[in-house]
This record gives structure tokens, C-alpha cells and sequence, in this order.
């Protein structure tokens, strides 16, 4: 019973340790991508070019940035969890839905952020698994 119960909760560690990685992993990437490809001040005009504001741009690309990281770093994973859920919803509120449910419709749809949400918060209840620095604090 006692093995049962360890080997349960090794597994658990791990997958939550695998999802906040890999959901780390994805943040640096769409940052990336802001950064690199679109450019700081395309993003900037996207924002506009939606209503939204100019200087949300920048904020959406350092919290993308540091919460990525923080997740990689197993750094406050339920608090940085919860954090960057509005990020997700403000991306699928004012950008992808009007263009439907299914990411593959021109200009995304909102399917993807809202599950990418929800990730989050499972994220917050799991906590940070194995290998984080939360556990070393």
C-alpha cells in the first residue's frame, strides 16, 4: 500500500512537473515570437489595431517572458499560474473570438487560449512537482 501511494505520488510530481515545463516552454515562445518575428512595435500596433492599448503590448511580452521562465524555474508555480490565466483570456476575448471556436479558422480561433487557461489553473492546483525551486525554499 505504502509503494502504491509513493509511486502515485512520484507519478503526480512528475506530470505536474512536465506540464509546468513544457506550459513555461510555450510562454517563452509566444514571447519569442512578439519579440523576434512581429517586433515589439508590430505588436504594439496589433494591440491598437484591436483597442486595445499600445503599452499592454509590452506588459503581455515581459509577463509572458518572466512567468515563462518562473514556470520553467518552478518559481511560485501556483501564483504565477493564476497570473498568467488573464493573459490567455484577454488573448481569447479580444482576439480569437471572432474568429470562431477552432484555431484552424483564419486568425485562430479561441479554443486554444481558453484550454491553454484551463492548463493554468490545473497547474495551480497541482502545484510545482518535482525538480522546482519552490520545493528548495
Amino acid at each position: 500500500m505504502t509503494t502504491t501511494i509513493h509511486t502515485e505520488t512520484r507519478s503526480a510530481d512528475l506530470a505536474a512537473t512536465l506540464l509546468r515545463v513544457t506550459t513555461g516552454g510555450l510562454f517563452l515562445a509566444h514571447a519569442a515570437l512578439k519579440i523576434f518575428v512581429f517586433t515589439p512595435a508590430g505588436t504594439v500596433g496589433f494591440f491598437q489595431s484591436i483597442g486595445l492599448p499600445g503599452f499592454l503590448a509590452y506588459i503581455t511580452i515581459l509577463v509572458e517572458v518572466l512567468g515563462g521562465l518562473a514556470l520553467i524555474a518552478g518559481f511560485r508555480t501556483r501564483i504565477v499560474s493564476l497570473a498568467l490565466v488573464p493573459v490567455l483570456l484577454g488573448a481569447a476575448w479580444f482576439v480569437h473570438v471572432p474568429a470562431g471556436f477552432f484555431f484552424s479558422n483564419p486568425n485562430g480561433g479561441w479554443e486554444y487560449p481558453a484550454f491553454w487557461a484551463i492548463v493554468l489553473i490545473a497547474q495551480s492546483l497541482l502545484g510545482s512537482g518535482a525538480y522546482a525551486v519552490d520545493r528548495r525554499i
